[in-house]
Formats: C-alpha cells, sequence, structure tokens
C-alpha cells in the first residue's frame, strides 16, 4: 500500500487565499508520519524553491506543481460573452514529473502572465499541447474543466474531455481528481468523475485541496479572503470557502473519507513517487561575455582594461602611495577573481557601465562594498579610490567565503531605463528580468486589515495600532512583551483580544507582489528554463525573490535609479550652456576648503546625505576639513553609531583626548580619531592584533554582527590565546603580538559590541563622495545647482516648496513662468536669477507645451496677448491650455489683468478657430477697445477688474504647485517659528532616518497649516467626517476632523487660511502624514493671540511630548536663558489634571527679593486655569521672581525658578489678561 500525499496544496503564495506557511507545513506534515507533498500555488510558483528547500531539510520529499487557469478558448481571447455559461478560465493542476517537466512548467506559467493575462494568469490547450512533456496532470477542483461539465450536467461533454486529456498527457500521466470534502457539488463531481473513470479507465486520484494547514484554521483562511476582496466578514454576498474542509489532513483522515476508493489514495503516493524534479543549486547561469578576438582570455582582456584604467587613473589624480602597490593589490583582487570565476560578471557590470557613461547616463561612484576593489575603480566601474580611503577588497569578495558579488549601480533617475534596454538588447529578452518582491502582512498591516474585516470602529482600530511600537521587523508577539499599554488591551478589551489573536495567525503571510526597485537579472539561458516568470504593471519579473534567485545560480544585477545624479548632469548642462565650462564629476577637486567651510557653517540644503537638521547640525560641529570626515559622518548618522558623536567631535577639534587601548589600534583607528565606525575597522583590528587572513577577518566580523554565540567564543579564544583555525591555519592570537591579556579581552569585548552597528566605509565613501559633488556645484555655481534640484521636482512641486524657500535665503530670485522666456524646464537667468519652466504648470500637458515652445521657435515671441491668441488658435492650442497658462502668470509679460485675459479666451478662441480663414495679423490690439471686428469674428473683451490678491494666489497654487507673487505663510514665518513643534521638513528628515512608519506614532504635535482644500462627508457611522488638505512652509499634510472636534472646529476652518493644527499624526495609508485635530487656532502675529495658544491645554501636550518642553526653535526675540520648564510630569488625561505641586517650594514662605511679581489667586492649585497660568509663566521665562497668593487661605508660595517670569511690558499685559490687571502686584 502506497502512502498517501497531498498533491493539491495551496501555500501562502496563493495570495490571500492560501494560509499554509510553508515552514509550519513541513513539521505538520512530520508530525502527521508523510514523506512526500506538493505545492500547488494558484497560478503562479512564487513559493516553489522555498518549499523544496524546506520540505527537502525536513526530510520530504517535494513536488512541484502549479494549479493554472485554462482558458476556456485562446489565452489571447480577453472577453467572456455577457449571459453565456462559459468562463474566463478554468482550474487545472499540473506537477513536474522531471526536470524537462519543471521547464515545461515554467514555460506555461510564465506564458499565463507574458500572454494570456486575462483577471487571472491563463494558459490555453494549445500552449498544454506544446508544453505537456514532463508533466503529470490532474482534472483540478470543482472549478476544473471537466468538473464543471459534470455539474453542468454535460457528462458526455464531461467524459470527452478527460478523454482528450489522457490522450495528451498519456495513460498513466492523467488522473481525475477526486475531492474530500463535503460540499454538494463536490459529491456530485466525484460521482461522476468516478462514472468516467469506470467507462474509459482514466485513473482517479484523491486530494483535499488544502488552502489551511489545520481545521482551526477555517477563520484565518476566511479572514484573508476578506482582506483580498476588501469584505467584512459579515457580508452576506461575500466570496467564501463552501465548508470547513480544506485543511491538511491525515492519510487515515483521507481514507476514511474515501473507504471504498482506496486505488485513488494509494495513486497519489505512485504519483508523488514518480516525480523527481528538482532545483539546481551548484550552477551559476552567468553569461559568457564576449570579448574582442585579439584577447586570448576573458583574463587577458581584463588584465589590459585595469592596466589602461590605472593609467588613466593615475593621469586625473595622482596614486596614494607608488604606482607598484595599486599594481600588486590589482594582480591580487584579479587572482582572486579569476579563481573565484566572477572575470565574467566583472566584465559584464564595466560593460553596461561603459555604454551609459557613454551614452550621457550618469554613474554614481559605487554603492556599498564592491568600491573596495580596485579592479573595479581601475575599468570604471566604481570611481572612488579604494586605497586612498582605506577600503577592504575582502569585504567585497572573500575567498574563504564563496558567495555571489553583487555590485550596486547608481544611475540617473531619468535615464536608467537607457541601461536597462542596452543589457536586455544585448542578451535578449528572454534572459533579462526584474526580481519579484513580496508585501507581507506586518504587524500593524495585519491588525488594521483584521479589525476592519471583523467591524472594529476605525477609531479604535487606529488606536490599536498605534500601540505597536516602531521597529523594524516587530511582530505582534514582540508587540505584547514590550508595550504594557498593548498588552493591557489585549487583556482587558475582548474586543482587541479577538482582533490581536486573529492578526497574529495571519501576521508575516505575502500580502501582494510587486517589483523589486532595483534588481535585474542577467541570465547566461532562457530564464524560463530555470525559472518562471510573471508581470507586475508591464514589468516582466522572475517569479521567485531575490535569496531564492539567487539560490538557483540567477545573477541579480541592481540597477538603481538615484535623483541626486540627475541632478547633477543637469546642473553640469546647465554650467556648459551658460559658461561653456565642461565639468567632470570625477576630476572636481576634493580638497575645496570653502566647499568644506560650507558644509560646517551649516549651508547644507540640497547637499546630498547632509541636508537633515540633524547632520546639518551635525556637520557644524564637526565642521569637516575633508572627504574623510565627511566619510564618518555618515557612517555615524545613524541608529546605534549615533551614541559615539559626541566623541568622535571632541577627539576631532581636541586631539589630546584621543587615547589607545593598544599601540596596534592606531593605524587603524587614528583616521576616526580613536573611535571605531566602520565595519573595516573590525576585520583590521582582527588581523593586525591577532593574526587572522583579512577573510577570515570577515567571517569573525559577520559571526559578530548575527550574535553567533556558538562561534564566538571560539573565536574569542583563537583571538587572545591563537591556535588553528577552521582552515589548519595557525593563528598567533593577541597575546603572543604583545597585547595584555585584559586588554585583549576588552578589546574583544569591545569590538564584539560594536559589530552589530558599525557601518560599511566603502558605501559611506561612495556617498560622501556625490555628496562633496553636490556641495562643490552649490558652492561654485548656485543657480544652476538649485534650478537642477527644483528641476527633479517639477511634476511634483508641492514638494519642492522648500527648496524654492531656500533658493531666498541664497540670494536666488525664483522668477514666474513667461510664455516668451521659460522653456520646458527651469533654467538659470542672469543676475541669479531661476526661472520656471512651463512644464510645471498643470493641466497643460507636455505635449502642449511642446507646441507652445514650437510656435514660438518657429514664429519668433510672441508680441500681444493678440499674437499669442491668434497663433495659439492656428496651432491647435486647447482653452484650457490658454487658461492654465495666464492663471499661471505665464502671459503677465503682455501687461493685461489675467481675469480680463481668461473671460477672452472663453468666449472668442472658439471664434478664432472656427475662422480659420480671417486674417488680423496686424490689426489694432485687442485691447485698444472693448470690441474689435476681424473678418467675420466680432471678439469682444470684457472691461473686468483683476483677480483680488487671494484668488490670484489660489490660482497660482493650483496651477504650478506653489505661491508665486508671495507665500501667505511669509508674513507668519516669525510666529510659526515661536509655536510649531512639527513641521514637514523634520517629517522628511524622521522618514529617510528611521522609516515613513516611525511618523506613525500617534505623537501630539502643533503645526502651521494653510489650508489648501476641504471635504467633508458622512462616514458609514452616519458621522460627519472632514478631510483638510494643508501645507507649512516645507510640504503638505492633511488634517482629519471627526466626531466632537468636528462640530467644535469645522465652522472655522476656512479655505486659503492659516491655522495652528494641534493634534495627533498619523501616516495616511502608509505614504502622507495626516493629524487628527483636536485644536486648532487661526495664525496670527498678535502677542494676545500667540499667548492664548500658549495656554492651551492640547498645545501644552504638544510641547511636553515633541520632546523640546522649552520650544528651543522660538525667535521672539525675548531674552530667554536655556533653564526652562520641565512639564514632563503633563497628563493629557480628562480626569487627573496637572500635578504643578512640583513646581512650588511647598511650604516654603515668601522670599523677599528686589524685585517680586506677586500675582493673587482664587482658583485651586489643581485646576486646568492654574496649569495653564504655569505654562504660560515657563514659556516666557524670564528673571523675575513669582510669587503665588492664594484666596482661600491667604497663603503665598514662592513658584519654582523655572517659573521666573520676562519683565517685557507685553508680557505682563497678556499675563493680566489671564488673571486680572487688579491680581498683579510688585513687591
Amino acid at each position: 500500500m502506497s502512502e498517501f500525499c497531498h498533491l493539491h496544496l495551496h501555500t501562502e503564495y496563493s495570495l490571500l487565499d492560501g494560509a499554509i506557511k510553508i515552514k509550519d507545513l513541513a513539521a505538520r506534515l512530520k508530525e502527521m508520519g508523510m514523506t512526500s507533498c506538493a505545492i500547488t500555488d494558484h497560478g503562479v510558483m512564487y513559493g516553489a524553491v522555498s518549499f523544496y528547500k524546506a520540505m527537502t531539510e525536513a526530510g520530504i520529499h517535494p513536488v512541484i506543481g502549479c494549479e493554472v487557469y485554462v482558458a476556456p478558448g485562446s489565452r489571447f481571447d480577453k472577453s467572456v460573452a455577457i449571459g453565456d455559461n462559459s468562463r474566463a478560465y478554468n482550474h487545472l493542476v499540473l506537477l513536474a514529473r522531471n526536470n524537462d517537466g519543471l521547464v515545461n512548467l515554467n514555460r506555461l506559467v510564465s506564458a499565463g502572465f507574458t500572454e494570456g493575462f486575462y483577471r487571472r494568469p491563463r494558459i490555453d490547450e494549445e500552449l498544454l499541447a506544446r508544453w505537456h512533456e514532463g508533466l503529470i496532470c490532474l482534472s483540478g477542483c470543482v472549478a476544473g474543466k471537466v468538473a464543471c461539465m459534470i455539474n453542468d450536467g454535460n457528462f458526455e461533454g464531461a467524459r470527452a474531455t478527460a478523454i482528450e486529456y489522457d490522450k495528451l498527457f498519456g495513460r498513466g500521466s492523467y488522473y481525475l481528481e477526486i475531492q474530500a470534502n463535503t460540499t454538494a457539488v463536490q459529491a456530485r463531481v466525484n460521482s461522476g468523475l468516478v462514472k468516467i473513470s469506470r467507462e474509459t479507465g482514466i485513473p482517479l486520484v484523491a486530494t483535499n485541496d488544502c488552502h489551511y494547514l489545520n481545521k482551526s484554521d477555517y477563520e484565518a483562511q476566511d479572514v484573508l479572503l476578506c482582506i483580498s476582496t476588501a469584505a467584512r466578514i459579515d457580508d452576506e454576498n461575500r466570496m467564501r470557502m463552501s465548508c470547513d474542509e480544506f485543511y491538511v489532513k491525515s492519510e487515515a483522515q483521507m481514507r476514511q473519507f474515501f473507504p471504498d476508493l482506496a486505488e485513488a489514495i494509494d495513486n497519489s503516493g505512485r504519483i508523488a513517487d514518480m516525480c523527481s524534479a528538482e532545483y539546481d543549486f551548484n550552477t551559476v547561469h552567468l553569461p559568457v561575455f564576449e570579448v574582442p578576438a585579439e584577447y586570448g582570455s576573458h583574463e587577458d582582456y581584463l588584465s589590459h582594461l585595469i592596466e589602461r584604467g590605472l593609467g588613466d587613473r593615475f593621469e586625473s589624480m595622482p596614486p596614494m602611495g607608488s604606482e607598484d602597490e595599486y599594481r600588486k593589490r590589482a594582480d591580487y583582487e584579479l587572482s582572486v577573481i579569476s579563481s573565484m570565476g566572477y572575470t565574467d560578471y566583472y566584465l559584464i557590470v564595466w560593460d553596461f557601465i561603459n555604454y551609459s557613461k557613454t551614452h550621457s547616463v550618469t554613474v554614481g561612484p559605487g554603492r556599498g562594498s564592491g568600491a573596495g576593489s580596485l579592479v573595479a575603480y581601475a575599468i570604471g566601474i566604481t570611481d572612488i579610490d579604494p586605497i586612498r580611503y582605506g577600503l577592504v577588497f575582502e569585504r567585497f569578495l572573500n575567498s574563504e567565503r564563496v558567495s555571489m558579488p553583487d555590485f550596486d549601480v547608481d544611475f540617473n533617475d531619468e535615464r536608467r531605463q537607457i541601461a536597462i534596454d542596452y543589457v536586455t538588447a544585448k542578451y535578449g529578452k528572454n534572459r533579462v528580468a526584474h526580481v519579484v518582491t513580496f508585501g507581507t502582512l506586518a504587524a500593524r498591516q495585519a491588525v488594521k486589515d483584521v479589525a476592519r474585516v471583523l467591524n472594529m470602529p476605525v477609531a479604535q482600530s487606529n488606536k490599536l495600532t498605534k500601540m505597536i511600537p516602531f521597529s523594524p521587523g516587530m511582530t505582534l508577539k514582540n508587540a505584547l512583551e514590550i508595550s504594557t499599554e498593548f498588552k493591557e488591551c489585549y487583556e482587558q478589551d475582548p474586543e482587541s483580544k479577538r482582533v490581536i489573536d486573529m492578526a497574529m495567525r495571519i501576521e508575516g503571510l505575502p500580502r501582494n507582489a510587486s517589483t523589486h526597485a532595483a534588481g535585474i537579472i542577467i541570465s547566461g539561458k532562457d530564464i524560463t528554463d530555470i525559472a518562471p516568470l510573471a508581470v507586475n504593471d508591464d514589468t516582466t519579473v522572475v517569479q521567485f525573490a531575490k535569496a531564492d534567485v539567487e539560490s538557483i545560480g540567477l545573477l541579480k544585477f541592481d540597477f538603481l535609479g538615484l535623483r541626486t545624479l540627475t541632478v547633477l548632469q543637469d546642473c553640469i548642462d546647465m554650467i556648459a550652456r551658460n559658461f561653456g565650462i565642461n565639468i567632470e564629476l570625477n576630476r572636481i577637486p576634493l580638497d575645496d576648503s570653502d566647499v568644506y567651510k560650507m558644509i560646517g557653517s551649516g549651508d547644507t540644503v540640497g547637499v546630498f546625505q547632509l541636508e537633515s537638521r540633524g547632520m546639518t547640525s551635525f556637520m557644524k560641529q564637526l565642521e569637516p576639513e575633508s572627504l574623510e570626515d565627511i566619510i564618518a559622518g555618515i557612517s555615524l548618522y545613524r541608529p546605534g553609531p549615533m551614541d559615539q558623536i559626541p566623541k568622535y567631535v571632541d577627539c576631532r577639534h581636541n586631539p589630546s583626548h584621543i587615547t589607545y587601548d593598544h599601540p596596534l589600534l592606531e593605524p587603524i583607528l587614528n583616521v576616526t580619531y580613536g573611535c571605531a565606525i566602520y565595519q573595516e575597522q573590525v576585520m583590521q583590528i582582527v588581523r593586525d592584533l591577532a593574526g587572522f587572513s583579512m577573510g577570515q577577518s570577515d567571517n569573525i566580523r559577520r559571526a559578530m554582527s548575527k550574535k553567533k554565540k556558538s562561534m564566538m567564543e571560539n573565536y574569542r579564544q583563537l583571538f587572545m590565546y591563537g591556535g588553528t583555525d577552521d582552515k589548519g591555519r595557525q593563528i598567533d592570537g593577541a597575546i603572543r603580538r604583545g597585547v595584555p591579556e585584559k586588554t585583549a579581552a576588552k578589546i574583544f569585548d569591545d569590538v564584539s559590541g560594536f559589530a552589530g552597528y558599525a557601518f560599511n566605509k566603502s558605501h559611506a565613501a561612495c556617498y560622501a563622495l556625490v555628496g562633496y559633488w553636490t556641495a562643490y556645484l552649490k558652492f561654485h555655481y548656485p543657480s544652476e545647482f538649485m534650478a537642477a534640484i527644483l528641476n527633479s521636482f517639477r511634476t511634483e512641486l508641492d514638494k519642492a516648496s522648500y527648496y524654492i524657500s531656500c533658493c531666498e535665503d541664497l540670494g536666488l530670485r525664483i522668477l514666474p513662468p513667461d510664455i516668451n522666456k521659460s522653456t520646458e524646464k527651469f533654467t538659470t537667468e542672469e543676475g541669479g536669477a531661476i526661472r520656471i519652466g512651463l512644464s510645471v504648470i498643470k493641466n497643460v500637458g507636455e505635449g502642449a507645451i511642446l507646441d507652445v515652445l514650437a510656435e514660438r521657435d518657429r514664429n519668433g515671441r510672441f508680441k500681444s496677448f493678440e499674437d499669442f491668441l491668434v497663433r495659439s488658435s492656428r496651432s491647435g492650442i486647447k482653452r484650457n491650455v490658454c487658461e492654465a497658462l495666464i492663471l499661471s502668470s505665464a502671459l503677465d509679460c503682455f501687461g493685461v489683468n489675467r481675469a480680463r485675459m481668461v473671460a477672452c479666451v472663453q468666449t472668442e478662441l472658439e471664434k478664432l478657430v472656427a475662422s480659420s480663414n480671417s486674417n488680423i495679423d496686424g490689426q489694432m490690439s485687442l485691447f485698444d477697445m472693448g470690441e474689435q471686428v476681424t473678418g467675420d469674428v466680432s471678439i469682444f473683451v470684457p472691461d473686468i477688474p483683476e483677480y483680488p490678491d487671494d484668488i490670484k494666489l489660489g490660482y497660482e497654487k493650483e496651477m504650478v504647485g506653489i505661491y508665486l507673487s508671495g507665500n501667505p505663510l511669509d508674513q507668519y514665518r516669525h510666529t510659526i517659528g515661536r509655536l510649531v513643534t512639527f513641521d514637514m521638513g523634520e517629517a522628511r528628515d524622521k522618514a529617510e532616518l528611521d522609516g515613513i512608519d516611525s511618523l506613525d506614532d500617534n505623537r501630539q504635535v502643533a503645526m502651521c497649516g494653510l489650508v489648501t482644500s476641504k471635504k467633508t462627508r458622512y462616514t458609514k457611522r452616519k458621522t460627519m467626517l472632514a478631510t483638510i488638505a494643508c501645507e507649512d512652509l516645507f510640504g503638505s499634510y492633511e488634517v482629519m476632523l471627526y466626531g466632537k472636534s468636528f462640530d467644535e472646529l469645522n465652522r472655522i476652518i476656512e479655505k486659503n487660511r492659516a491655522y495652528i493644527f494641534v493634534g495627533r499624526r498619523q501616516v495616511r495609508d502608509g505614504e502622507g502624514l495626516s493629524m487628527f485635530v483636536s485644536a486648532c487656532f487661526p495664525l496670527s502675529n498678535d502677542e494676545k493671540d500667540i499667548a492664548r495658544i500658549c495656554g492651551d491645554r492640547a498645545y501644552c501636550l504638544a510641547i511636553k511630548e515633541s520632546g523640546r518642553n522649552d520650544l528651543s526653535t522660538r525667535s521672539d526675540g525675548f531674552n530667554t536663558p536655556d533653564n526652562r520648564a520641565d512639564i514632563s510630569g503633563y497628563s493629557d488625561s480628562e480626569d487627573i489634571p496637572y500635578d504643578v505641586a512640583a513646581n512650588l517650594h511647598v511650604g516654603e514662605d515668601a522670599v523677599t527679593s528686589d524685585t517680586v511679581l506677586r500675582i493673587r489667586y482664587s482658583g485651586s492649585i489643581r485646576s486646568p486655569e492654574f496649569e495653564r497660568l504655569v505654562y504660560f509663566l515657563a514659556y516666557f521665562h524670564g528673571d523675575m521672581p513669582v510669587e503665588v497668593e492664594f484666596a482661600s487661605d491667604g497663603t503665598v508660595k514662592r513658584l519654582d525658578r523655572i517659573c521666573d517670569v520676562m519683565t517685557d511690558k507685553r508680557v505682563i499685559e497678556f499675563l493680566g489678561d489671564i488673571v486680572g490687571d487688579d491680581n498683579i502686584t510688585f513687591c
């Protein structure tokens, strides 16, 4: 009797349908004593390699398959006749009998995406006839063609179809699939299939169409279906499984279900035994690079490129040391590259980079550990000298740890496709593809999705989600251990517990497939011979994720698009046009002291990697003088190493403070002032102090960073005392090399702790070089540089508003679009001016702009509005284009007000178009009289006034994305600086450093916002919701009013007005910042209004939660010392007012002094009013002591010195407004 095998099983890669996690499946199969299993996901093979690895590791025989979708006719027919009984597809299960079958399965699944996709990836009978060899076919579930015919009562058709498939695949390779569930449809189908089998001899096989692991997982899989279909659990007509039997049953359960069909059970095991398809994990499918005929080998050609390249490098920049040192290292690297079989890899990368550089595609100087290769530098793959900057080759390619090389290459993001198209053309479109990636149900997303499905109110769902700590890799299990609030909610609220429990069951499952941002596969053979393909948004991708792709020998090349490289190229092009100077990035001098002074002064706007607020502050402290300083800065400014910044800065400016645990460390750490920063330094310490090889040092570094305890103790002994390593080599050990035992132990422990967050110097050096290039161009060509920055944002100018405001600080004027002066993009003009390009204008389109520019090039500048209107009518330029140009200010050069021009266009342009035979050239201007008759056309120009300023500004914002005549917020800059605790500039910085989700923390903030739009609607719960689009001086965000805040605040919020919004921040749809508002104040420069804001409870909470209790950014001109109010005890609880007793010297009588301000107070010390008073005093902190006389008992208490108040007359007047003038005395 053969063992039963599940041959129809959907893993987690049947996205949001299969709930079987591969890692859990292996354990369950072992538990049930099963020795084989198949994977048959819907239309895809996403999980095939992962499944194969997991099953093999568990000692279970893997069967690779797919439940394919088969079109009823041709795969190219992308329609289904309305009202007929045909379907868009049927199901069919295909299993790979052998490796030929696996290749054919790859081809079929790929064609389903590339040729037959219609709702699902579909194949057809033609493809089955072409690629059926090596496959075993099962007739499928109740959605299979044979089953559908049985269910429709067409038994003869079902019988004939089964016979056709049996002939195609051959007897013994086609099976009628009966399934073990209790639905009426399945019972009818099973009965029909048994009858067909008896009449035709086609064998039966039993399966269970598994979608979840255990019967108890039915609800989890049902929730997944709801997530997939955007349904809720209680929706009546939603998609759902027809019963709870679709789980991984035991053999006994299967035999019990089919007691009279033992042969069908046994056949499953026989089929599994027939299937022997395997994945090859030992072959690298690298293309063979064709070298010129005059070179005897690939090594010879690479050697030639190295020698030629070193000569070019030495010419442009003298070597750091002798040329022989460079050639010796190049020879060593070449020997390693050749011995590991990666010569072709280097040549392939060199080739597409060389092509890009010679076809106007800017390429970055490198990225990642590849910059440590001198060979890569010599032949132009990278552009930073690894010897000059102490970069280590073994960090990239280690002969003692065989791994695939991986050059990550940055390209101009607007021209990256040129490089991709080149390799596609060179190696063939069948051998080049992108890499798939999967979005997963991470902790927060899982809770959010499950809460929606289970009908938890949105507000409660948001609150629950915010309790989950933000951290990469955070799980719900960890969240329950870390977050007391989250755990309490889980234990005390049954509804939350249900949501969290269900979320934990689906957490980690893939949610959707997308395309890797940069990964490109280049194969030495057709990719479908190795792996299946899919199509995501018209992009062809290999169906296996990055790790699986590499494990089967397909090499990934990263083609990354970097906006900064586009900026650099655009800037260089403008410099060439304006000054006739051709700048080569690689020849920019790296010792320009003025550039470093600019960076050290904090002028870092637009400087790559250095422009965030935190990094700018760091650079001001550091005052860099060399590229090494910037490399260190980039490496330090990240979580973990940040703790070393104070020490680094101190030692940088005070060399006498530098210490070393042992003299052997000095040559390694002197470049970073005694601080260990880089991974390469870890390797060098292990090598130089203990005698390990550099390759083995990298292995030790990896073990340290991953905290592999089993390996660490062995390495510790070798490091300290020496011995024989795992390669049989003798290691001296640090003690033998003169390091005292205690010192050696300390060094090892310090290095072990540091290795986990040490940064790759090669990567930092490359990005520091790009940063320096941007700084150099900014310093020497500021207008061209800032114009290039703005060009990179020209399709999303709302994001460029920050850079536009910075132009003013740099003394650069931003000029509005001009129909006669603007080109398509931002350009520079004399006197430090930048002209906005016409392509920025919304509602126009690139084609229309090119038409306008072509008309101007053909017939010269537009002489007047009349001339523009006439020529536009002849050129086919539409009315909406003309209106957009007018409202954007592009036609202001004609001296006619915008309202009048718009009115004229609205009434007269169509007349001009209609009268194409009329010729009004040379006529009087349309504005010389109210009405002008030209030919048969009467043109009427109404005499109307210009739009009001706020309307003009609104149109400018709508058309261009920015304000041209003046930002309405400019008048409030001073006040904004005093009041806001958070802005979009800070949001951008935090998102770049910690990820966008780090802003999803429910923190109370106070933000400035100019309202640009406002929409109100009813929610499903019949309550009103207002969605308000706002922008501050740095970017856009969204404000939400709901419930009580809607009732109280909606009526006071108007479009085109500015406010201070106070509320809790969150991330909207994983992208933009949003805020649920609890308080709102019209923005005003009036000091009394400012004082009222400062005394507001919600605003005070925003100060406290900002971590800036002192509002240190305040720029009000008052004399404010550094010691500010400590409001850390503040709570937003409505039931427990802030305990201000800590701010009083309780029991202490009033102390006399020269001048003391006394306030008579009639309320309670625990009242909200007294709380606001304390905040007011702390905010306007000064030198005058304050006493409070309590009217209730006459006692006088001296407030803490943090409440000493300013003596400014305005402050005293505001205080009088709060407590009453009669209640203030001086004594």
